[in-house]
């Protein structure tokens, strides 16, 4: 039982360590591995007007038409994507952004002024603001816009975007049907050269999969009672792939019931592996009131957006320095090598420095270096040092055992031998007080003293080849 158990702990010493290290990634790491590659992409249209409200021209800039979504890094050279929806009104300046600017316009130039006069605050006299708007020609505005694309990094870092590639958003026309330039509703951002965190893509998705939905939703950004720098780092929702449909126009999506709001818009949806399963294209509403309707959201495919990269730089997507050097600190800290999870994080930090998530980790891994946790006692080596320690003992016992009897034989052996004519010579070398009163003598052995066999004097010669056979009690 020793032997076994012995065998059985020098078997699982003897592991390699990748072999133990087999195992599927812990959601926290897996999440902490994804997050610092999702940006908050803003789509900000400024612009001047010109307008006349009854005496004469005037030139105002109006409050700029802002449209915030989720970016996340495809590529750690700077590219990104993004749902096109998110940057059209910068991109493309649809009609209605238009519109919504030079209704700002006439408001900043006839409407405020008006009240001002009167002493009167916005929404005191809709009636009369009506009154106002109404008087302006809104075909006679001249506009200026001055549209761009930023995203912002968890580090806080603002980055200018240019738009690299643009698939038009999903789109239906008044009676519900998908307008002609309907496409993917993807868009490729590229901000300046850097070493930026990066995620892969993943076709493999089966319904049921797990799923985590990564975003800047805009009821997080806007909550009276969040601190701003909420909008700095991405929230997570989690969920399972719950259906695979198609959209209006025959395109594939995925459904999921992970939850999600404006906001959330062109964010990635983690698979179990780390890698994008699908981007947020677009959420439920009830067809009442508008609402959203939570456990029916949709995301567009991993292996459309790897089609949609097509034709790009982007030729291995999620591929950066930063990667490995993050997963591997990660792995560390949950394997407590807190000295060696310390390094790579401070290495982490130099390709892309004070990302929340990072400069956490980094905090946690040296106090642990600082303060390590007290270690569990070692059973294992305790346990393998008895086993030792009882079979080296028992080893001894057994070897002495065996030296002392390696030469013994027994009576129906004699016997057997004199059967077979051997004629093996009898020694009786019992101490002389025994074998003088022990009743148990054997007929033809010859007496000889213990001392004097020691000391090899016999009473006879005896021949080198006979067998001698020696008894005592």
């Amino acid at each position: 039982m020793i032997n076994v158990l012995l065998l059985a702990l020098v078997a699982l010493l003897s592991i390699p360590p990748t072999a133990l290290a087999d195992h599927p990634i812990p959601v926290q790491e897996l999440v902490l591995r994804a997050k610092p590659a999702v940006a908050l992409v803003t789509a900000r249209v400024d612009a001047e007007a010109t307008v006349n409200c009854g005496a004469g021209a005037i030139t105002v800039k109006p409050a700029p038409f802002v449209e915030t979504g989720t970016g996340w890094f495809i590529d750690g050279r700077g590219y990104l994507i993004t749902n096109a929806h998110v940057v059209d009104p910068a991109h493309r300046l649809p009609p209605w952004v238009t519109q919504e600017l030079k209704k700002s316009a006439v408001d900043e130039a006839c409407v405020n002024p008006v009240l001002a006069r009167q002493g009167l605050m916005r929404g005191q006299r809709p009636d009369l603001e009506d009154q106002i708007r109404r008087r302006v020609d809104m075909g006679s505005i001249r506009l200026r816009p001055l549209p761009q694309v930023t995203v912002l990094l968890s580090n806080g870092a603002m980055l200018p975007a240019e738009i690299k590639k643009f698939s038009s958003p999903l789109l239906l026309d008044a009676a519900g049907k998908p307008v002609a330039d309907s496409g993917r509703d993807l868009a490729l951002i590229r901000v300046k050269d850097g070493v930026y965190p990066a995620l892969a893509l993943d076709e493999n998705v089966k319904i049921g999969d797990p799923v985590r939905i990564m975003g800047f939703p805009g009821v997080v950004l806007s909550h009276e009672l969040l601190n701003k720098t909420a909008a700095l780092e991405a929230s997570v929702t989690t969920g399972a792939v719950s259906g695979l449909k198609q959209d209006a126009i025959g395109q594939d999506v995925i459904q999921t019931d992970a939850s999600a709001a404006p906001g959330n818009s062109g964010g990635p949806a983690v698979g179990h592996g780390g890698a994008v399963v699908g981007v947020l294209t677009f959420v439920s509403l009830s067809p009442s009131g508008g609402s959203i309707v939570q456990g029916f959201n949709f995301l567009i495919p991993a292996r459309d957006v790897k089609k949609f990269l097509q034709g790009t730089e982007v030729t291995k997507p999620g591929e950066s320095p930063f990667n490995p050097v993050w997963a591997a600190g990660l792995r560390d800290l949950g394997q407590e090598s807190f000295k060696s999870a310390a390094a790579k994080f401070g290495e982490a930090n130099k390709l892309l420095p004070d990302l929340p998530d990072v400069k956490r980790a980094l905090a946690e891994a040296e106090f642990k270096v600082k303060n390590p946790p007290p270690r569990p006692f070692p059973w294992a080596w305790v346990t393998l040092g008895l086993a030792l320690v009882s079979g080296g003992g028992y080893g001894a016992m057994w070897y002495r055992r065996w030296q002392r009897n390696r030469f013994r034989v027994k009576a129906g052996e004699v016997v057997k031998m004199m059967e077979a004519g051997v004629n093996p010579l009898l020694l009786d070398v019992r101490q002389e007080s025994a074998a003088k009163t022990a009743p148990l003598k054997i007929p033809g052995a010859t007496y000889i003293s213990p001392d004097a066999l020691e000391q090899g004097r016999t009473p006879m010669e005896v021949d080198a080849a006979r067998t001698v056979v020696a008894y005592c009690t």
